[in-house]
């Protein structure tokens, strides 16, 4: 069973990462955790996802006062474990922790164009193109 566990000192050492072709597209966990750390005051969240036992990806987001939303900054499934619908499992789990903590009815996200699996499963999730880019991130949102 999917789940989220916040990254802790016992769990941040994971080995997670994707594949050679996706490096392009999404950041790496230490990357992520020097995300969450810099994002800290706003609110962020990083956490381990976890198939049963067994470590599966990373996430993170925090408060986007900008937006007035939450910003679902990262997410990866580890390359190992890709294909099984463990990243929109996960997507759905952090979207209702968002709508619980209720400090915003809105979630925004970039994924880098060319990304096409991540905007299909974001387009399926329910999130809509905002019209608005930086350079080649392309902003997506969705209302909770």
């Amino acid at each position: 069973m999917i789940h989220l566990e916040p990254v802790t000192d016992l769990n941040w050492r994971e080995s997670l990462s994707v594949s050679e072709e996706q490096k392009h597209y999404v950041a790496n966990s230490t990357v992520l955790l020097a995300r969450a750390y810099a994002y800290r005051e706003k609110g962020s969240y990083a956490c381990i996802i976890y198939n049963d036992e067994e470590p599966v990806g990373m996430a993170l987001y925090y408060d986007c006062p900008k937006y007035q939303a939450y910003d679902l900054s990262q997410l990866f499934i580890d390359k190992r474990f890709q294909g099984n619908g463990y990243g929109k499992i996960a997507t759905k789990l952090i979207l209702e922790k968002m709508k619980a903590e209720g400090k915003y009815d809105k979630v925004v996200l970039c994924y880098i164009d060319g990304n096409d699996a991540a905007k299909a499963m974001y387009e399926k999730l329910g999130f809509n193109n905002t019209g608005e880019a930086d350079g080649d991130e392309i902003m997506m949102e969705k209302v909770l």
